[in-house]
């Protein structure tokens, strides 16, 4: 039983209009699936990805009115975001700058070529050359940016913690997650960081764990992110995640069906939420592929309240 990678990232936005334009209009991925938080039914649920949302691309916003989130440790903060090759983050260099996003040069850290940036509510963002490793993603025909240069899926997601034991024993003990190496994160602070990998390894199965004692916890807010997803490949895998969580005695979810995908939940020792999901069935199992994310798409059980539901939700597009 071993942990494929990363599944997805969900993050918090307080401006949804914006947050599409960028994410389709600048980065360039496809808006997947356009839902609501099945637990907060007033809230969007926006999916992007490569052309058919497959997992392990998957970069969603909960549409939150909050506020901006103040940064510190116990949370995740840094969502890497692969392309593969030097010319590509050439490439993007030059797109952040003509969209007026600041953009750090391209650097190597960890081995690896990366730019840091920031969408416009501050989420933090980093490009790192993948080399070609991970799922060969689809790249969308619709999309401003050429297939070449387009995001591949998520890579590394770095974590902030004030030590790195007690969730180094979760990772390792529990999850079979490797402890691989460390670098040193440049900025204030320089803090070190931790690198674990999950099954073969490539940026798209790691988690960097950044040891930052001195900041005080982050509140969540805008520009912030709720939890991060890692992938199990099937039910069976998941049915056996669900019993070990409970045999080991860590306060969990229970299983919740997403009807696109099966999910636990499970804090770590410092709060940060972790979720387990399955690969599948996906985004098409109630979509044609061609029309992945146009219209509001809601789960089998939410249905019966789709004109309540809708009606509440606010345009995206302006």
């Amino acid at each position: 039983m071993q942990l494929k990678g990363i599944h997805h990232l969900t993050a918090i936005t307080a401006n949804l209009r914006d947050n599409y334009r960028f994410y389709t209009q600048v980065m360039g991925m496809r808006l997947v699936k356009r839902s609501v938080n099945q637990d907060d039914v007033s809230a969007y649920h926006l999916f992007y990805a490569d052309a058919i949302g497959t997992p392990g691309t998957d970069l969603t916003f909960f549409d939150w009115n909050m506020s901006k989130e103040r940064r510190g440790t116990n949370s995740i903060i840094r969502t890497f975001l692969r392309v593969n090759g030097e010319a590509a983050l050439r490439y993007w260099k030059n797109r952040l700058e003509e969209h007026d996003i600041s953009a750090s040069d391209i650097t190597e850290r960890d081995g690896r070529l990366t730019i840091d940036f920031e969408d416009p509510e501050g989420q933090r963002l980093s490009l790192v050359d993948d080399a070609g490793q991970g799922d060969e993603p689809k790249s969308w025909d619709a999309s401003p940016v050429p297939a070449e240069y387009q995001i591949r899926g998520l890579g590394p997601i770095m974590l902030s913690v004030p030590n790195v034991e007690s969730t180094d024993v979760i990772l390792t003990k529990f999850m079979g997650i490797r402890f691989v190496r460390d670098y040193t994160f440049p900025g204030d602070g320089e803090p070190k960081v931790h690198v674990y990998e999950m099954d073969e390894g490539g940026p798209h199965a790691e988690l960097h764990l950044a040891v930052e004692p001195e900041p005080e916890p982050a509140r969540q807010g805008a520009g912030g992110v709720h939890h991060v997803a890692f992938r199990t490949p099937d039910e069976k895998e998941y049915n056996t995640w669900a019993n070990r969580l409970n045999a080991v005695g860590i306060p969990n979810s229970g299983k919740v069906d997403r009807y696109y995908f099966k999910s636990l939940y499970f804090r770590e020792p410092n709060g940060i939420l972790f979720e387990i999901a399955t690969d599948g069935p996906g985004f098409a199992v109630d979509e044609d592929p061609s029309t992945l994310g146009e219209s509001v798409a809601l789960p089998p059980f939410l249905e019966t309240r789709r004109e309540e539901i809708v009606s509440n939700l606010k345009p995206i597009e302006s």
